[in-house]
């Protein structure tokens, strides 16, 4: 990766929607050169995916907790991770380090389905030690775009 790829990645984190055209006159390309970087950049797994970012509660998600989630052993692990995978009200979920295994980030429609997903979802797989949940109240920042580090383009891979 290059100067030219910290450019691109700059430039979509801004804004996604943008067309070839536009990102290249921001870049100082062709739209072919922009496109087949993007697509590099794609096949690479650099650009996980594209996307559109909805506004949960104006879509009736209005409840978000973060899970901690203890597993009995790490024979346990795969399955979790299946059943996370497939909860699509399961945004993120992050192997951490300290006392618990797993931090998840839920999204659902109220408490209600939130115990649904812990209790019976969570709690009902086998190997699950205990969980914690911390309820938001309000969301102060969100985003999607992430610090990226300049000095890293233009090194070898």
């Amino acid at each position: 990766m290059d100067k030219v790829d910290y450019q691109i990645i700059k430039a979509l984190m801004e804004n996604g929607r943008m067309t070839w055209a536009e990102l290249a006159s921001n870049i100082d390309l062709s739209s072919p050169a922009v496109k087949e970087r993007v697509l590099k950049l794609s096949e690479a797994g650099v650009i996980k995916e594209f996307g559109v970012i909805v506004d949960h509660e104006k879509v009736g998600t209005e409840c978000t907790a973060f899970v901690l989630v203890t597993l009995e052993k790490p024979t346990y692990r795969h399955s979790f991770l299946q059943l996370v995978n497939n909860l699509e009200e399961v945004q993120e979920c992050h192997h951490i380090a300290g006392e618990d295994d797993y931090l998840l980030k839920i999204r659902c429609r109220n408490t209600k389905e939130l115990d649904r997903v812990i209790s019976f979802e969570i709690k009902g797989l086998e190997g699950i030690v205990k969980t914690k949940t911390t309820i938001v109240m309000n969301t102060e920042k969100e985003t999607v775009k992430i610090p990226i580090q300049h000095d890293y383009f233009g090194k070898k891979d």
